[in-house]
């Protein structure tokens, strides 16, 4: 994955005590996506915006706010998070991930 023609944030978004960091890219059209990982361990997360979870490295487990089931996703894998909602992730190994904010 690679992306032509975008402006890069210097500032980066730290999370959960640096276990999870991203850093924010912008398109011409106005649209943005954060590249990130995180390490090993269980987070929630909150998101006003639907997204597109790319995994593109690693491995873990996702649930989403309505739902009780966790589901497993790797490395070229990934899911949807509805608008206003909440999911929660299991990292089994370090996760290099791409969110698609849509």
């Amino acid at each position: 994955m690679s992306f032509e023609n975008v402006s890069v944030e210097i500032e980066g978004n730290s999370y959960f005590d640096g276990a999870v960091t991203s850093r924010t890219i912008n398109f011409a059209d106005g649209s943005r996506k954060t590249l990130g990982y995180m390490q090993i361990g269980d987070y929630e997360f909150g998101t006003a915006q639907a997204e597109l979870m790319e995994i593109t490295a690693g491995d873990l487990e996702y649930k989403l706010a309505d739902s009780n089931e966790w589901i497993a996703v790797k490395s070229g894998e990934s899911f949807n998070v509805p608008a206003n909602s909440k999911f929660n992730v299991k990292v089994k190994t370090i996760t290099d991930y791409c969110c698609s904010y849509l």
